[in-house]
């Protein structure tokens, strides 16, 4: 059941950091006209972030699918990785989602859930 939950969330936030990586063209041309370094710097961002949630999902992926999920090693990464989503999912929260935006709305709901099935998968 826990390499379920910790496969389930793992899955969820690689998607989604991919979902969030695909449009940023289009997030960036949503600036209107600003200047070439904004841009870039906007892309940088957009970009970090999406690969960031890919590399905690894949990291709980492979920790899950190549040793023991319940050894200390795992169990630090799980929760490690939980409570790095839960910050994410903070500053999304006070920032982001203030928009009007709604995949950015509900970005911090869906890093919380995985956080929780993270967690849940390290204590079962």
């Amino acid at each position: 059941m826990s390499d379920a939950l910790l496969y389930a969330g793992s899955i969820i936030i690689t998607l989604w950091g991919i979902a969030h990586i695909v449009p940023t063209n289009n997030v960036v041309s949503g600036f209107g006209t600003i200047s070439e370094d904004n841009k870039r710097i906007i892309t940088m961002e957009w970009v970090a972030e999406g690969l960031t949630l890919c590399f905690i999902g894949l990291l709980v992926l492979f920790v899950t699918i190549l040793g023991d999920s319940q050894n200390d090693a795992s169990l630090i990464v799980y929760r490690a990785s939980a409570g790095m989503l839960i910050v994410m999912a903070a500053w999304t929260a006070l920032t982001g989602a203030r928009t009007p935006i709604v995949p950015i709305k509900i970005c911090p709901f869906v890093k919380t859930l995985v956080a929780i099935l993270f967690i849940l998968g390290s204590v079962l």
